[in-house]
């Protein structure tokens, strides 16, 4: 579960949390500028209608949904016995828009859908808000995330400048033409090639004849990251003259383990 993040609605600040890559908004702090408090949750989800549009959403998003349960809940709304509270209502549908945590950032929370439908509920001009300010978060992050991407091309480009300078101080010979030049930073790519992908550029092009442009163009963003850093490593081992063949391994291991690393890492998640 990641960190919250803070929404300044009017006088509230209400927190936003991400589980699995989905933002979700809390409830419990939306109620904070309300006289009844959170107590507004439970009148909200015992109302029929919101039933009702709960299990529309959790139909349409959710393949675990315990539909017949939902209908036996339909049912029972409206009558002056019925009781609902959020936690039941994920026990017994197996719902997944909602979410009731203890903690820190304790409270009840729900997917953005909910969340509106929650804050229209409370007040037209309070949903107004909230959504506007969500949008402007949204935009903060995705800009954000834009500029660390761009970033990233930049780096790459610098560290390809890099592995081509070294190229050529350390393996081109002196007086020879630009077709035997080309050839040596084209040997020199491709070795970054098999140490990456496990084929040469020739053989990319061989097995994708309907693709356009090099297999660089077909990068995924981690190995992006990782073809930067072995552009880098590369450049040194170079200068410290270690043959091609020992090059080859040893950027063939580090490329398995930062590509095993930068799978797992979250914030290279998000940036895609």
């Amino acid at each position: 579960m990641a960190k919250g993040r803070i929404l300044q609605v009017k006088e509230s600040e209400i927190k936003v949390i991400s589980k699995d890559e989905i933002d979700y908004i809390s409830l419990t702090d939306m109620t904070g500028g309300f006289n009844e408090g959170s107590g507004l949750i439970g009148k909200w989800i015992t109302n029929k209608n919101t039933l009702e549009y709960l299990g529309v959403w959790e139909n349409l998003k959710n393949s675990n949904f315990n539909y017949p349960e939902f209908g036996v809940i339909k049912n029972e709304a409206g009558v002056n016995r019925f009781v609902m509270s959020v936690g039941q209502w994920i026990d017994r549908t197996n719902a997944v828009g909602m979410i009731v945590k203890a903690g820190r950032y304790g409270g009840t929370y729900a997917h953005k859908d909910i969340a509106f439908h929650f804050a229209m509920w409370l007040s037209p001009e309070f949903q107004i808000y909230l959504v506007n300010e969500f949008q402007r978060l949204k935009e903060e992050e995705n800009n954000r995330l834009k500029l660390e991407w761009n970033l990233q091309r930049t780096l790459a480009k610098v560290n390809y400048s890099i592995h081509t300078d070294a190229i050529k101080e350390n393996l081109i010979p002196q007086k020879i033409t630009q077709q035997q030049a080309r050839f040596v930073y084209a040997n020199e790519a491709d070795l970054l090639n098999v140490a990456l992908f496990g084929i040469t550029a020739k053989q990319w092009r061989e097995n994708n004849p309907g693709k356009k442009g090099n297999i660089r163009d077909y990068t995924t963003l981690e190995q992006l990251v990782v073809l930067s850093n072995l552009e880098s490593i590369n450049a040194l081992l170079i200068e410290q003259g270690i043959s091609q063949k020992d090059r080859l391994v040893q950027l063939n291991k580090t490329a398995i383990t930062q590509m095993e690393s930068l799978t797992q890492n979250t914030a290279i998640k998000k940036l895609k």
